[in-house]
């Protein structure tokens, strides 16, 4: 099992040159083909899923339809023109917890710190943190003060990913959930603020260069009203801006968005008309900036871009 990872903002090397993104859209795929000016340039593909073909949740199934998916995966990452077979995955946000936890201390070895962080976890998350795979990251850390980014995802959901790449043909080298692979495309120069929509949930996140200040996902239930899920979409990304504000003195001179339909469907949206005032919308990733062997829906290749940033 490769494990949950979050490592945003990981050093030369470190993952596949070959990632997915599974979502219910659809899976996208990329290859990294080169490097140039500094900047990572990929071979994109995408393959759509049906409705309900993927379910992504905190409990199993999240594949209703594995085959589906697994035949999806190896369309996607195929058309991308694989050269191996190791694969970082990229998971749903909802399928895992991302959570920001202050400690006074760590112990130095991951065998000893894990416990530690394992036991915090214990009356936070909904399932059973012993059976589930734990990753932690030190954001920032000072006299006696410690923030530590903490993924955490349970066991038997974490194998079904895993499982669909396998029977796609390729090995798992590293998994992570869908906000902190796309945090890793945006710029380290500054700070940024991202909203993350999927169909179950939205994620809104703060980073600073190579750090992450604010992670939050919001489950949007399938069950409410379009107008009742804007809202909620809308609320999230207010509570994000006046964290921003009080936390930071001052306020977004743009907004990155991720998800169907990109920066286009999102400065047309119900719910962004509720955030006042809205700061300018822009995609984490700009379509120029990619190469696609077919066309990749809008919005959908920042979780693959972020994971082979460089």
């Amino acid at each position: 099992m490769a494990g949950i990872e979050n490592i945003f903002k990981p050093s030369p090397g470190m993952r596949p040159r070959l990632a997915c993104e599974i979502r219910s859209e659809g899976v996208t795929a990329a290859r990294a083909s080169a490097e140039k000016r500094g900047r990572t340039e990929m071979v994109l593909a995408f393959a759509p899923l049906a409705p309900g073909a993927l379910t992504p949740g905190l409990k199993v199934p999240n594949l209703a339809d594995a085959a589906a998916v697994a035949a999806a995966l190896r369309q996607a990452v195929d058309a991308a023109g694989a050269r191996d077979r190791n694969l970082t995955v990229v998971v749903p946000d909802a399928a895992a917890r991302v959570l920001l936890l202050d400690f006074d201390t760590l112990p130095a070895r991951r065998h000893d710190a894990l416990p530690v962080v394992k036991f915090r976890l214990r009356k936070m998350v909904p399932f059973d943190v012993e059976a589930a795979s734990v990753s932690y990251q030190i954001m920032s850390q000072s006299a006696g003060e410690m923030s530590v980014l903490v993924t955490v995802m349970p066991g038997d959901v974490l194998a079904e990913y895993e499982s669909a790449a396998r029977e796609a043909g390729y090995e798992p080298g590293a998994v992570l959930p869908s906000t902190l692979a796309a945090a890793a495309a945006l710029s380290a120069d500054s700070t940024s603020l991202l909203v993350n929509q999927s169909q179950v949930s939205v994620t809104t996140a703060v980073t600073q260069g190579n750090e992450m200040l604010l992670h939050r996902t919001i489950d949007l239930s399938g069950d409410l009203p379009a107008g009742a899920r804007e809202e909620e979409m809308a609320q999230a990304v207010i509570t994000t801006l006046a964290w921003y504000e009080d936390t930071l003195r001052a306020t977004p001179d743009r907004l990155f968005y991720a998800g169907p339909g990109g920066a286009m469907a999102a400065r047309q949206s119900r719910w962004l008309r509720f955030v006042d005032p809205a700061p300018p919308v822009e995609d984490v990733v700009a379509p120029p900036h990619v190469s696609s062997v077919d066309r990749i829906p809008e919005g959908l290749a920042a979780g693959v871009t972020g994971a082979l940033a460089r």
